[in-house]
């Protein structure tokens, strides 16, 4: 079996990364605690592409993937940072992720 990586990144406006991290600290990692076993990381950007959340989850495989944030979404606590999140954010992608054959994987 061959796992799977989703990589998300949240360009948010100018000046809403620091309410951000707030509501993500106080709210959102709360309702996203009970699923960190899927979680490899997150990141916010330095130098280079500023005002970003970047997350990056590891699945066994798609079906894996789709159970987890079928359970996220149906979970209230999430809904209500994501309702308070949502007007943050300015660009939202999505990358699907194959490990490659070659090095070491998270």
């Amino acid at each position: 079996m061959v796992a799977i990586y989703e990589l998300r990144t949240y360009t948010l406006h100018p000046g809403k990364i620091n309410e951000a991290i707030d509501l993500y600290t106080n709210v959102g990692w709360p309702a996203l605690e009970p699923f960190q076993k899927y979680l490899v990381g997150y990141f916010t950007g330095d130098i280079g592409a500023l005002n970003q959340i970047v997350h990056l989850w590891k699945f066994a495989d798609d079906a894996d993937r789709r159970a987890m944030w079928q359970e996220i979404y149906a979970n209230e606590g999430f809904m209500a940072f994501a309702a308070k999140f949502r007007p943050l954010i300015r660009i939202q992608e999505n990358k699907l992720l194959l490990a490659s054959p070659w090095g070491p994987h998270p």
